[in-house]
């Protein structure tokens, strides 16, 4: 999308000149050492890492999700983490557009796609250490949600302060779900609240979701029933 050109430009532009420096040859040997199983010991800095990851980079499926979950491990360091992000850029176009840009909430897609690398970085923060054997999906699930919740409360904004024209259409407030589900976030429910948001607004199969959260399908179906029924009815 031409609107985000300069925004992703500059980004691809800085990570050409970080990949290639000494930081990069150290931080690429680390993760060797750290994770001998890759075979990446015909690559020379991070830059390269980055460019096997991309589907054309002949590496398998399996090879490149192996990578990116060592990535996702050692996220604690400044540069790989910015691997990790440059690696995941397209993801987060991908994420922006099944949300639509923000559109009817935010006025310009470069602000979404902002917002939406900026959060990215947070996540990595939180999640740096962890091993994830599908990293890629997992984030960008978690990117999606975290952007909604950002969406709901910029059109919350909007709608409170009057930022809207009045010939603007106006946006349904948040279903008596979506609220109760928020005030049980960052608590002992927040898997199961988040879960529930995920399959009832996100769209995501249940099937994609039990594959996230490392749980078989009928054990996780069964915990969102229980969920419901003691948390979310009557």
């Amino acid at each position: 999308m031409t609107l985000t050109h300069d925004y992703l430009g500059q980004l691809r532009s800085d990570w050409r000149w970080l990949s290639r420096t000494d930081r990069s040859r150290r931080a690429y040997q680390s993760l060797c050492e750290r994770h001998p199983r890759l075979a990446l010991d015909d690559l020379h800095d991070l830059g390269d890492v980055v460019d096997a990851l991309d589907t054309h980079g002949g590496r398998s499926v399996l090879e490149r999700a192996a990578i990116v979950q060592a990535l996702l491990i050692e996220a604690s360091d400044d540069l790989t983490r910015r691997a990790l992000l440059q690696t995941l850029l397209p993801g987060v176009i991908g994420v922006c557009r099944q949300l639509r840009f923000g559109q009817g909430i935010v006025d310009d897609p470069r602000e979404m796609v902002a917002v939406a690398v900026s959060l990215l970085v947070e996540l990595l923060l939180d999640w740096s250490g962890q091993s994830r054997a599908y990293a890629a999906p997992d984030v960008l699930s978690a990117l999606r949600c975290r952007l909604r919740r950002w969406l709901l409360k910029e059109k919350d904004a909007r709608r409170h302060q009057g930022w809207a024209d009045e010939g603007e259409p106006e946006y349904p407030s948040a279903s008596p779900l979506q609220t109760r589900l928020e005030t049980l976030r960052d608590g002992p429910h927040d898997r199961l609240a988040r879960l529930t948001y995920q399959c009832v607004f996100a769209g995501i199969s249940l099937q994609e979701l039990a594959r996230t959260d490392h749980s078989s399908v009928p054990t996780l179906k069964k915990e969102l029933q229980v969920f419901a029924l003691t948390h979310l009815l009557g």
